[in-house]
């Protein structure tokens, strides 16, 4: 399960992978992503404990994704319930990593909040418009919570990224499975950055367009602002799929049950 080294070409490469692989079977992936979703927003919304079972159970769900991507990618006939497939493989070190992820996530933040109590306040205010962003980034006080939150979830979503896949499909352990996508994601920084840069071109581009539209008319800008997100969410999804499969060449899941 070596991780490969990519040239950065390769990181344009998953996004148009990833909307071929969509375009295969758009209804069961584009179902698999946003059931997904809504099982964990019905799990968060429980309250008191919902927050951290979404947590634990994110990988399992997660995976169930990946097996639907391989299902369509192999041709192979698949109904909504691979969604849940994920929890019949190596669960127990697939709720580790929920767990690990949830608490560097809550270290992180929880170090950002020392240095700035009101970020989360102040951030939400910026984003809704009820203060401006060049007045936000002037609290140097913000300005450094808000940095020291970005520096520390880096590593943290890297080594989550390919994580459920090594030890659903791989059976790897938690820990080495959090480590092994970190130095992948290391390795292969570069086809990474261009990944994030063409998906920030295509949701600024799509952006644009429909913003354009609806200074020409209103009503000619509703159908893609509508169409959009369902269609580039369940891409970006399948293209991670891509890029596993494309970082680590030999890695194959276990047979389905």
């Amino acid at each position: 399960m070596q991780a490969r080294m990519l040239p950065a070409q390769r990181g344009w490469a998953w996004i148009f992978d990833g909307f071929s692989l969509w375009r295969r079977n758009p209804a069961l992936i584009t179902f698999l992503v946003f059931g997904c979703s809504l099982c964990l927003l019905l799990i968060a919304a429980v309250p008191l404990i919902g927050q951290v079972i979404m947590s634990l159970v994110m990988p399992a769900l997660s995976l169930g994704i990946f097996n639907g991507c391989k299902a369509v990618a192999e041709r192979r006939k698949a109904g909504p319930d691979i969604l849940l497939s994920g929890f019949r493989q190596n669960l127990p070190e697939l709720v580790k990593i929920g767990g690990l992820y949830l608490a560097g996530t809550l270290a992180v933040m929880g170090i950002s909040l020392l240095i700035d109590g009101e970020m989360n306040t102040k951030l939400s205010k910026a984003m809704l418009g009820r203060t401006s962003w060049g007045e936000t980034l002037d609290d140097p006080t913000f300005t450094l919570a808000l940095l020291v939150a970005t520096i520390g979830s880096t590593p943290l979503m890297m080594a989550y990224w390919f994580a459920p896949l090594l030890a659903g499909w791989g059976r790897v352990p938690a820990a080495k499975a959090l480590f092994f996508s970190f130095i992948a994601c290391m390795r292969n920084w570069r086809p990474f950055l261009a990944y994030g840069i063409g998906l920030l071109v295509i949701a600024l581009g799509a952006g644009l367009l429909i913003a354009i539209l609806e200074l020409v008319w209103p009503l000619l800008a509703l159908l893609p602002g509508l169409a959009f997100p369902v269609v580039f969410i369940p891409v970006i999804f399948a293209s991670f799929y891509a890029n596993a499969l494309d970082v680590f060449e030999h890695i194959g899941p276990d047979e389905l049950s």
